[in-house]
């Protein structure tokens, strides 16, 4: 075996190569690391860093963070690849925001035209649209009037500023519900969990006048209160009418609003893929045709004849 010199506290000690010199003793021996002891203790070095990464993991996933409940996944019927919004259920469920949810949260990023052809027909948009008033003008003499809407016309919000709608509320501010399901985490499964999660508050959380406990809301406290019951309006197909059906169809809606385009645009990706792969096959058939003349012929070397 090859020797090395090395010079350890200022005395030269042979050292076998390829080992290492821990430390030395006071009486100058040095204490030599062997290869296979080095591989055993990184090896466990390793494992226990693991080991104690793991504990610490599971440690902490079992801490309550906060009283958040997270929403669980519900096999929404618009959820798969190639799959529709149930107009049927979006049409309920306008009827629910329009009944219920319109009197604190507004739609102010959806218009009426929207709805015709999907949720109503055209004749029953106009009848929607021509219910409420809308400031228009000004006019010939340069004032400001109020007419029926129209199809063009945005849903209105049910205050006229963020003011109004805080003094009408115990301070909490209604949000916006047209992309209310993009906006929150869990999308249309958050929206049903909140809407059917109210509960007695635990024992221990105190909560303020006007404020009631869902779990599913940030902090737990939130100042809507339950509006969903069973029965508390009549379908008009004769569906009926339970808390949950009713959660579930304005859920529906909202999905509808923020993305109106759902449908349209999973019909052309439906179409470009149909397309695409027709001229895929169309030009792998066409590039066999044009070098098939080529790939199947054989060249032959042959030797030069001797003279």
């Amino acid at each position: 075996m090859a020797l090395s010199i090395t010079k350890v506290a200022g005395r030269f000690l042979r050292v076998p190569s390829g080992q290492t010199v821990l430390k030395v003793n006071m009486s100058g021996t040095p204490f030599i690391l062997s290869k296979g002891r080095k591989v055993f203790l990184t090896a466990a070095g390793v494992l226990t860093t693991g080991a104690l990464g793991v504990a610490y993991a599971l440690n902490e996933s079992v801490k309550a963070q906060d009283l958040v409940l997270h929403a669980a996944e519900y096999p929404w019927p618009h959820n798969g690849i190639i799959n529709s919004i149930d107009m049927a259920s979006a049409r309920r469920g306008y009827q629910v925001y329009k009944q219920v949810c319109s009197a604190c949260h507004s739609l102010k990023y959806a218009a009426y035209r929207e709805l015709v052809g999907t949720i109503l027909t055209e004749n029953e948009a106009k009848v929607e649209a021509s219910e409420i008033q809308v400031q228009d003008g000004p006019d010939d003499e340069g004032k400001m009037f109020m007419r029926p809407g129209k199809l063009a016309d945005y849903f209105p919000s049910p205050y006229p500023n963020e003011e109004a709608a805080r003094a009408a509320n115990n301070g909490a501010y209604p949000p916006d519900l047209t992309y209310i399901t993009l906006a929150r985490h869990g999308g249309e499964d958050y929206v049903f969990s909140l809407l059917t999660g109210y509960t007695d508050a635990p024992a221990g959380i105190h909560l303020q006048e006007g404020q009631n406990f869902n779990p599913y809301f940030p902090g737990g406290a939130i100042g809507m209160a339950q509006v969903l019951y069973n029965d508390s309006i009549q379908y008009e197909d004769g569906t009926p009418a339970t808390a949950s059906q009713l959660a579930k169809d304005v859920t529906t809606f909202l999905k509808w609003c923020a993305e109106p385009e759902h449908d349209t645009r999973k019909r052309l990706w439906i179409k470009c893929t149909m397309t695409l792969g027709l001229i895929t096959l169309g030009v792998w058939y066409w590039k066999r045709h044009v070098w098939t003349s080529i790939k199947s012929r054989k060249i032959i070397f042959r030797e030069p004849r001797k003279e």
